[in-house]
């Protein structure tokens, strides 16, 4: 009975906490500025396994006298600027900046996808059905949010204590500026939330050299793309309430059943262009006379995408997430909530405004309410409205030029597209439980197994990277643990290349070193601890000022960790089935992994330069020789 009903009966709001959304943010910690001398001694560390003795002598050196001169001064400077900005985090302008300046096309390249995990209720999954009721929910996400109701994102160390009603009453009377110290007292930590307005009216915009992030909080439309075609309907009335879900089901039956052709020229491809390409196309637009259109696209609450097709299976499910057909997306918005003919749902989202634990919420928050608290049922008929006049069917003028611009962005999508494998493995030999009753940390076995795969693969160990969040600060953003290090590489050589050398207890004892080590590092990550973001920020700095690059900055051992062959990035929610992203190099693999309970899967994208299938078979290899090992048992080569 807590939900705020509208005239028409449905909720408005997911929940009401009694907690305000925003109540922990003004007292957030700040995100520190790690000392320069652990900086260079983490990055040394993480530079040791990749470089021969020779190579190894000459980035030290670099190193040292990076940090006694240059890099002091910028270190000094960093830290003076952070002081001068306590309202923020030493790496947001730089990361926004990197992102918003960043030329290639965001799909593939950025844009990262989480699909749902199908309605429990499979009549549910019906493509009008489920359409509905996570469009429904989305908004309700959003009232929920705009109203300050949605419950604070916290991080629970001991739940007993603080995720309880009692504390929450608390809680709510300490005043923000000390609250999050309440919270901490109970070893519970509140995350930044400055990234969630975004999710919602919002999109980028590609502009000559930097992009755009634009929201525009009054607009009150929906838009929908199928076969390539953008309608659009307001799903709020003028005073913000919520339109009744059956006359959104009635919209969106509308759309679904209208039969107009695809275009012959579909826009959608020019959010995957290039983005200067795509700034000067977006001018010819807008100097055509689509600037309404646009401007209902740009302000759009978010892009519903239904497809016509169902899934076969899980690669097909990671391409039709991951990239789709080009037509029926649009790429710039903060997210796209796919949808497929079988009712398989998921999130395509741009990453410059946010990173994965706001989408991840959001995803969280509509699972859960549009499955337990569904606002329309298999059963449940449209309401009798007049469709084909509020719902609005984007017509776009386009000259030659412009046509001649989405062929050529067609042409380049489909030929990277087709160039891009997907492949994926599900381990059931074993997961979270074993290795906790083992005591090893489940996420520092999985990242071991991609090192012994690909020593076992390509003979070599080579930069890999792990997402960490930061959001525990605020503004913070990510953070890089670096998987490789000389633990896994002892370790890895031991189990690919000489087993017959090592009695059982020793492989395990290596087993453990690594675990205990890629521990560490995860907690400095966390911690604002790690060295990529500040070496960044040092870098970002000095190109500002107008200085030369360092020397440092320079080293080809830096370019090469910073070209990440196996980029990382793992999640687990009860919402999201799987998730995954393209490689961040031509020659590299994109890996999304799970470790559940009972099993490990993983799912990885790679172009022709790396044999993906091969990898995960590598994968699986060690993964099962580290459980044997863990079990005491000998394995053999």
């Amino acid at each position: 009975g807590r939900r705020g009903y509208s005239s028409a009966g449905a909720a408005e709001f997911l929940h009401r906490s009694i907690v305000p959304t925003m109540h922990y943010q003004r007292s957030l910690p700040r995100l520190p500025v790690p000392k320069l001398e652990d900086t260079i001694m983490r990055y040394l560390n993480a530079q040791k396994p990749l470089l021969n003795d020779e190579q190894f002598r000459k980035t030290e050196e670099l190193a040292h006298a990076f940090e006694k001169g240059i890099g002091k001064e910028l270190h000094e400077q960093l830290v003076a600027q952070d002081n001068q900005n306590k309202h923020t985090s030493y790496i947001t302008g730089p990361w926004f900046d990197m992102y918003l300046k960043a030329r290639e096309p965001v799909v593939l390249n950025f844009n990262a996808f989480m699909s749902f995990n199908p309605d429990p209720k499979a009549e549910y999954n019906d493509q009008l059905t489920r359409a509905t009721n996570m469009t429904v929910s989305a908004i309700r996400f959003m009232k929920t949010f705009r109203a300050g109701y949605l419950e604070p994102e916290v991080f629970h160390l001991n739940p007993e204590k603080s995720d309880t009603e009692i504390f929450k009453k608390i809680i709510r009377f300490v005043p923000s500026s000390v609250s999050w110290f309440g919270a901490y007292m109970v070893n519970a930590y509140p995350l930044d939330m400055s990234q969630y307005f975004r999710l919602f009216n919002s999109t980028r915009l590609p502009k000559l050299e930097k992009d755009e992030l634009y929201t525009d909080e009054k607009a009150k439309h929906l838009l929908v793309l199928r076969h390539g075609n953008f309608y659009v309907f307001d799903v709020l009335d003028r005073d913000g309430n919520m339109l009744k879900p059956s006359e959104i089901q009635a919209h969106l039956k509308y759309i679904l059943s209208d039969n107009s052709p695809a275009p012959a020229f579909p826009l959608g491809y020019l959010s995957s262009e290039n983005r200067d390409t795509w700034a000067s196309l977006r001018k010819t637009l807008l100097d055509n006379g689509n600037e309404a259109a646009l401007q209902k696209v740009d302000s759009a609450l978010f892009c519903l995408s239904l497809d016509d097709f169902p899934i076969k299976d899980f690669v097909h499910l990671s391409h039709t997430m991951l990239h789709g057909d080009g037509a029926n997306r649009w790429y710039d918005k903060s997210f796209n909530l796919i949808i497929t003919k079988d009712g398989t749902a998921g999130i395509n989202f741009e990453h410059s405004w946010g990173d994965g634990v706001a989408v991840l919420r959001f995803q969280n928050e509509v699972f859960k309410d549009s499955t337990k608290s569904p606002a329309i049922s298999p059963q449940s008929q449209p309401a009798s409205v007049d469709s084909s006049t509020a719902v609005q069917k984007l017509d776009f003028k386009l000259n030659d030029a412009l046509k001649a611009g989405i062929t050529k962005a067609k042409q380049k999508f489909d030929a990277t597209v087709e160039s891009l494998s997907v492949n994926m493995i599900q381990f059931q030999g074993g997961g979270k439980d074993f290795l906790k009753q083992k005591k090893v940390s489940p996420d520092a076995v999985a990242q071991l197994a991609f090192q012994m795969a690909f020593l076992r693969q390509y003979d070599q160990t080579v930069a890999t990277y792990e997402s960490c969040s930061t959001a525990a600060f605020k503004h913070g953003r990510t953070e890089t643990i670096r998987p490789a290090s000389v633990h896994t590489k002892k370790c890895s050589q031991a189990f690919v290349k000489e087993l017959a050398k090592h009695s059982t207890e020793e492989l395990q004892q290596l087993v453990v070193e690594c675990s205990k080590y890629h521990g560490r590092l995860t907690k400095e990550a966390a911690m604002g601890q790690g060295f990529d973001r500040h070496l960044f920020g040092l870098r970002y700095l000095a190109l500002s000022k107008g200085l030369a690059l360092p020397d440092f900055y320079q080293d080809q051992a830096y370019a090469q960790l910073n070209h990440n062959i196996i980029s990382t990035s793992t999640l687990v929610s009860p919402a999201v089935q799987l998730g995954g992203f393209g490689p961040v190099v031509s020659d590299g693999f994109g890996l999304g992994y799970q470790v559940h309970d009972d099993w490990i899967g993983c799912n990885v994208s790679s172009y022709p330069a790396r044999n993906g299938e091969q990898f995960l078979q590598c994968i699986y290899k060690s993964l099962e020789d580290i459980f044997n090992v863990l079990n005491g048992k000998k394995i053999g080569s």
